[in-house]
């Protein structure tokens, strides 16, 4: 995790499914202030896809993406 910047909120959608992580991750984004940025923790091999098409519709950019076995992170942050 060196290369991953400092996250303002976190949110573990480990162990959701889909559409789940994504819906809550919206609603977190909406709380933030421009420029904060959540780490999203998720289990969901669908996060992946699911996340890099959120981003694009949104605006919101992916910052950092890791895999530590079966959880991935992602850093996004509020456009």
């Amino acid at each position: 995790m060196t290369d991953a910047p400092a996250a303002d909120r976190t949110l573990d959608a480990r162990g959701l499914l889909c559409p789940m992580p994504i819906v809550k991750l919206s609603k977190l984004v909406k709380e933030l202030e421009p420029q904060q940025v959540v780490l999203l923790e998720a289990t969901d091999p669908g996060a992946v896809p699911d996340v890099r098409a959120w981003s694009k519709n949104t605006g919101n950019p992916v910052l950092h993406q890791e895999t530590d076995g079966n959880v991935m992170r992602f850093w996004i942050q509020k456009a």
